[in-house]
């Protein structure tokens, strides 16, 4: 009995131990990524304070840009939808809707409300999508096209509007989301920048539940009532703030949201266009891009732009974001061990030795991790390896610095194109960065652990969005 209470103490010790340190490695790396952050934000603020915005269609160089939007059984939301995209402030733009085999009357109301007619668009032979039914051109508006196929998916969509557009940049957009007027003005200045390197840029997704939405753009930005949604704005706010600036800081960002991302087509082209046996398209695609290009010996850059936004609806319950945020894991595993070999490979520069590795560390094994603390540090208490002391300090620490990073989002909104004015919004905010270390957080660690179990009994479906729609003020239901 004494050698198993000693086989245990030793145990619950060397694991309590490791948990601890990675804490330490894992936070100290969100740190310093909050810090480059904060002097990226600065930079490009400064920026957006001296561009003049009259000037903005005076240049002659603006690439043309499609907007590549997969749609499946949209019949209820799809024409307010398009109309928002047609109404975006860009000189050469083309909205690309590809019907993937919707089985309601999508493609009914696209004909009826924009006098589409069937046009003979040569269709390439190596396109990598499922059959090509017919191409539409409206009447209306020449720059809308209308491709209707068979059900492939969202990435074989996506390939079949990338195949038949002739823009040298295309924006995957999500049919349901809404981009402000300007974005696509603002995401598009790193290919005026460098035009020969750059390859994708990103922007922010935000929250748009609760907001008033009038001809397809958020006119009043509010902040959701529930607890779910508003938890989510300061996730987004943390990663678009913190994680992705800090990353483009040091000129390694390797995740664009696929609702709102940029990229040179013809690139795209080039490594197959969106892989269809992923379920998270958006991640896989930016690995890929910088495993290719390096192998290539190509000199790109990979940006992300932060005065941009696409808005979107989140879950608000938790059995829908529960779904959501498993299928997010389940692609992120998928998307590291298919691509593991660029893992502590110097090949791959600093993406290859720092970026990825710490990625994988904080993203994929951090919340499984930090799930198995809940369980060990408490065990470990129990069989006196560690005092109450000690255990109540360091969670009163690890809430604290939770706390503090959450916040450090809030600044970074205030402080730089702050959407959110009223004060008492600002101060549901910071509660909300409160809020989510005391039960959401633990949540997301079990969603992580059921994500992995799912991965490994090769469960691959998507499930469905289950959407309450905008707050719309001319009276159109979404």
């Amino acid at each position: 009995m004494h050698s198993t209470t000693h086989l245990a103490v030793t145990v619950f010790g060397v694991t309590g131990l490791f948990v601890l340190a990675y804490y330490l490695v894992v936070n100290g790396y969100y740190f310093c990524l909050h810090i480059l952050a904060l002097f990226e934000l600065r930079d490009n603020v400064r920026e957006a304070n001296w561009d003049e915005p009259f000037r903005r269609f005076a240049s002659p160089f603006y690439p043309g840009i499609a907007l590549v939007v997969p749609a499946y059984n949209e019949a209820a939301t799809i024409e307010e939808s398009v109309q928002s995209m047609l109404s975006l402030n860009y000189p050469e733009l083309e909205v690309v809707v590809v019907n993937d085999g919707s089985t309601d009357a999508t493609l009914k109301k696209l004909v009826e409300r924009f006098e589409l007619k069937e046009i003979e668009a040569e269709v390439p032979f190596e396109v990598p999508s499922e059959e090509i039914h017919g191409t539409y051109r409206s009447t209306r508006y020449e720059e809308l096209l209308v491709v209707d196929k068979v059900n492939g998916g969202k990435s074989d969509a996506l390939n079949a509007g990338i195949w038949l557009t002739e823009m040298p940049l295309f924006c995957a957009v999500d049919s349901d989301t809404l981009i402000d007027r300007d974005a696509l003005l603002q995401i598009v200045k790193p290919f005026l920048k460098r035009p020969g390197t750059t390859v994708a840029t990103g922007g922010v997704i935000r929250v748009a539940n609760e907001c008033s939405v009038r001809d397809g753009l958020v006119k009043e930005v509010n902040l959701p009532k529930t607890g779910l949604p508003g938890l989510q704005v300061m996730e987004y706010l943390r990663a678009f703030y913190s994680g992705r600036l800090g990353l483009n800081r040091l000129n390694g960002l390797i995740l664009i949201s696929g609702a709102f991302g940029l990229f040179r087509t013809d690139v795209v082209r080039e490594i197959g266009g969106y892989r269809h046996d992923t379920i998270t398209e958006d991640f896989d695609i930016i690995v890929r891009l910088h495993r290719y290009l390096t192998d290539e010996g190509r000199e790109y850059t990979v940006d992300f732009v932060p005065e941009p936004v696409a808005w979107t609806e989140v879950p608000s319950s938790r059995r829908v974001l529960g779904r959501q945020r498993r299928r997010w894991f389940r692609g992120m595993v998928e998307t590291v061990v298919t691509n593991r070999g660029m893992l502590f490979n110097p090949s791959y520069g600093r993406v290859g030795t720092v970026i990825f590795p710490f990625f994988v560390a904080a993203e994929m094994f951090g919340p499984l991790i930090e799930g198995l603390g809940y369980i060990i540090l408490p065990l470990a208490w129990y069989f006196g390896v560690l005092s109450i002391e000690f255990f109540i300090v360091f969670f009163l620490l690890t809430t604290g610095f939770g706390i503090f990073l959450s916040w450090f989002g809030v600044f970074s909104e205030v402080w730089s194109f702050n959407r959110y004015e009223d004060p008492r919004q600002i101060g549901r905010l910071l509660w909300y960065g409160v809020l989510e270390n005391f039960g959401y957080r633990q949540w997301k660690t079990i969603v992580a652990w059921q994500g992995l179990l799912e991965y490994f009994r090769g469960v691959d479906s998507w499930g469905v969005m289950e959407r309450g729609g905008f707050s719309v003020e001319n009276h159109k239901d979404r």
